[in-house]
């Protein structure tokens, strides 16, 4: 039991109390954190990608679309394109004169109704109980990481409350009707179209459909499913090729980087083999692979640590700590509940699951960030199921599990 194991029995009855009022809680704790992090950066927060961002979106402003001034422009243009709903987001609070100040209080407003939506789903899930979506949205409010970005001129912020808000149609697509197969459709393009790994959550929430059909008496639509996206393999290359030739992944396997632009655990080989000129990216990933699978498998091996346990050398002492005791732990609660919370929707399962896991593979195969603009955004699936693991048995809060 989840009162009896981890709430001093003194305590027992306070938090029942609380239980009564917990959405009021959660609502002044998030905005108490927001105010937090407004006072600290200051109002909005001008950080390392925020320029190419901010050009993009205030030439469409100005435009209504992206002027090419010079050659220069070209590449700007061609890579933002990976970014382009974020930059139309900021475009429309430039357009209408409030300035970057409107960016972050959208985003704000935004993670806000991200936050509902995962509260509502962890209800949906566990069945109506309030202990695991209480539980789930804490964190997410709470965790540092995640609510720092609503002030930031970058993606996360709208990336994560997109992805959040995928979530919450792909579970009301079991009650909603063909409104929420719309919402779930718009959500999952908004989501792919905000950054280049926002593909993740559109597999993910494929992982979930067949994980449906697989359920389904005589699987046959499952085996149709699965073998129509074998047979879309070629051409999801072929657009995965288009979409990463303003990246240069091979080249950071090269220069041996775990994290992008950073030389912390860098791992060489003196005998490296590159990929001919004029390969495309990513045949020059399945060059280097077959030639060089021993830096391969190192490089994603310290890519895989690097993302999932917060310990980067130049983070303070309270940071790692932090991951330790919070992150740590939650991982593995969030793999038990995938495991034995068999009394939650399975293809919920398998998007909760899947998002992170579908990152870590990206990550692998490209880089990590030097920051937690890859990690952050996966959390609150993380804690949702790891909520769910917890909670599901439990009914000591005051809170219907």
């Amino acid at each position: 039991m989840l009162t009896a194991a981890l709430v001093p029995a003194p305590f027992q009855p306070w938090l029942r109390r609380a239980g009564r009022h917990h959405q009021t809680l959660l609502l002044g704790l998030w905005l108490l954190v927001q105010v937090g992090f407004l006072i600290k950066y200051q109002g909005p927060h001008y950080a390392n990608d925020s320029a190419r961002y901010l050009e993009y979106s205030t030439s469409v402003a100005r435009h209504g679309y992206y002027k090419i001034t010079n050659p220069a422009d070209m590449f700007v243009y061609e890579h933002t394109q990976r970014y382009i709903v974020y930059a139309w987001f900021q475009s429309i609070w430039l357009r209408l004169g409030t300035g970057w100040w409107g960016i972050i209080l959208a985003q704000i407003a935004v993670s806000g109704l991200a936050a509902r939506a995962l509260y509502g789903a962890g209800r949906q899930l566990s069945g109506g109980g309030r202990g695991a979506a209480a539980l789930a949205t804490a964190l997410f409010i709470l965790w540092p990481d995640i609510q720092q970005f609503n002030c930031f001129l970058l993606t996360e912020s709208l990336f994560t409350s997109l992805s959040v808000l995928s979530l919450a149609a792909l579970v009301r697509v079991r009650t909603g009707g063909g409104w929420a197969w719309a919402a779930l459709l718009a959500l999952l393009l908004l989501t792919a179209l905000t950054r280049p790994n926002g593909f993740v959550v559109g597999g993910a929430a494929l992982l979930a459909g067949l994980a449906a059909l697989r359920q389904r008496p005589g699987r046959r639509l499952f085996w149709a499913a699965l073998a129509l996206l074998v047979l879309a393999v070629p051409l999801l290359l072929l657009l995965l090729n288009e979409r990463l030739h303003t990246f240069f992944i091979v080249e950071t396997y090269q220069r041996g980087e775990i994290m992008f632009g950073s030389q912390v655990w860098a791992q060489h080989s003196d005998d490296l083999q590159m990929p001919p000129p004029g390969t495309g990216q990513v045949a020059r990933v399945f060059y280097f692979a077959a030639h060089n699978p021993g830096l391969l498998l190192r490089l994603m091996g310290g890519k895989l640590f690097a993302f999932f346990s917060g310990l980067k050398p130049y983070y303070s002492l309270t940071h790692r700590l932090l991951n330790v005791l919070v992150l740590w732990p939650a991982y593995w609660l969030a793999a038990r509940g995938a495991r034995r919370a068999v009394a939650v929707w399975l293809p919920g399962r398998v998007f909760l699951a899947a998002v992170p896991l579908l990152q870590a593979a990206v990550v692998m195969l490209t880089v990590e960030d030097w920051d937690v603009r890859f990690s952050a955004p996966v959390l609150p699936f993380v804690f949702l199921l790891a909520a769910l693991g917890v909670s599901m048995k439990d009914e000591g809060l005051g809170m219907k599990c």
